[in-house]
């Protein structure tokens, strides 16, 4: 390296961390200031994001301005790359987890000499230790989505069931009492949709909250560093223990089918009182509620793995990333301090009806019957580095039907999502 070049790479270290610095250290002032403004893309609602601004700015001597672009997921990348290189893209994003791969070498890192581990690690909750690499984060956490339980009282009720499973196991009993047929052997009535892909909304995510539980990471680094999944045939997988329970609920041959492909999807299915059970996010609660405002039906956590496994359920984290490619920095870092101070995270958590990401708020507790349950399941909310959430949604269900069509074994099936998955995951890391 030449003398120049050690002295410009000298001076862009500098910049970097003092624009660090000045976001981690800015609180602003008592008199009435704008901060400059700043370009922002992401799949965030626009709605939401522009009106979240609009309140800090009404409530705060310190404004902000943000130009922010709202990008379909499917778009965002092609969007952003092309812009990218054209010079023209945005001064930061925000972006949900799942996309953070495909875009992990266009973000700059907060060092731990601005942020550090242990502050990061004790502020945030466990989902966003995603974001911590070697030397610094990727990303600031923004907003939290768990998966959560909805489930019907009064089928439950109906079948002198008292309370809703805690775990997984309680399944195989209630799907005999819950499960109605008709004479010709057609399901009528259900007590969960677990088994397909095609009808079952967040079939991916429940999946993933399985294998998860049993502590598989899905994707982890290898050792030579490179990212990989962690879907293993081996006879004593965690992914063959899961796909069997998994797919027996659309086995006919077995005492717990309760649902299979010819069923309406399964949000449809629980509002119309069909099935009793819906694997939903924490922020479809209000779509449930005005879509069938008799539905008399209440929240719990994702059902756990009685044994041997660890608490977790799958969560849509949201967070800020500064890009390399900004001229802006210390003003991106500024803004994002802002909108990801204390006080605005809080008032943005009870306006969307969500979880905060923050410790310290999940900590002040809730009155409200459900934002207690939300607040609870966040804590253990969790998710994987991932290539394409809308391409492995298809890897997964490829799995899953090739099983339970009868076309591949288990673990034939799990080995040829396992070399595909590895070529999607090789296609945005190398």
């Amino acid at each position: 390296m030449s003398k120049f070049q050690t002295v410009i790479l000298g001076i862009f270290v500098v910049c970097l961390v003092g624009g660090v610095i000045a976001f981690m250290s800015y609180k602003g002032t008592g008199n009435s200031t704008q901060l400059p403004e700043i370009s922002m893309w992401g799949t965030f609602s626009a709605d939401v994001f522009n009106s979240y601004v609009t309140m800090i700015n009404s409530k705060s001597a310190n404004s902000v301005s943000v130009k922010y672009r709202q990008i379909k997921p499917d778009q965002f990348y092609l969007t952003f790359i092309t812009a990218l290189a054209r010079r023209a893209g945005p001064d930061a994003v925000l972006l949900p987890s799942d996309l953070l791969l495909p875009n992990i070498d266009k973000v700059m890192l907060i060092p731990y000499t601005a942020l550090s581990q242990r502050t990061f690690l004790d502020t945030y909750i466990q989902e966003a230790n995603i974001y911590v690499k070697t030397k610094g984060t990727l990303a600031i956490p923004f907003t939290i989505d768990p998966l959560v339980m909805y489930w019907n009282r009064d089928m439950f009720n109906a079948a002198s069931i008292a309370t809703y499973p805690k775990y997984w196991d309680e399944f195989t009993s209630l799907a005999a009492k819950l499960t109605d047929h008709d004479n010709d052997g057609n399901i009528k009535k259900s007590a969960v949709a677990m088994g397909d892909f095609s009808n079952t909304t967040n079939a991916r995510e429940l999946l993933g909250t399985l294998l998860l539980q049993l502590k598989n990471p899905i994707t982890k680094d290898n050792e030579y560093g490179e990212l990989v999944t962690t879907i293993s045939s081996s006879a004593n997988s965690t992914t063959q223990s899961v796909l069997k329970f998994y797919t027996q609920f659309v086995d006919p041959s077995s005492q717990n089918y309760s649902w299979n492909k010819g069923m309406p999807n399964d949000k449809t299915a629980f509002l119309s009182a069909t099935v009793a059970t819906y694997f939903g996010f924490a922020s479809e609660i209000s779509e449930l509620r005005s879509k069938n405002p008799n539905l008399d039906f209440d929240v719990a956590p994702i059902p756990q793995v009685r044994t041997g496994g660890t608490k977790a359920t799958y969560g849509r984290m949201s967070g800020f990333s500064v890009l390399k490619s900004s001229a802006n920095t210390n003003n991106a870092y500024q803004v994002i301090a802002t909108l990801t101070a204390p006080s605005n995270i809080a008032k943005l958590a009870s306006t969307m009806y969500l979880p905060p990401v923050r410790r310290d708020l999940i900590a002040q507790g809730s009155t409200d019957p459900y934002l207690s349950v939300f607040n609870s399941v966040a804590l253990t909310s969790n998710t994987w580095l991932d290539a394409d959430p809308i391409k492995s949604r298809q890897l997964f269900a490829n799995m899953v039907q090739s099983i339970t069509s009868g076309k591949s074994t288990i673990s034939t099936a799990i080995d040829t999502m396992n070399k595909q998955y590895n070529v999607l995951l090789r296609s945005v890391t190398q």
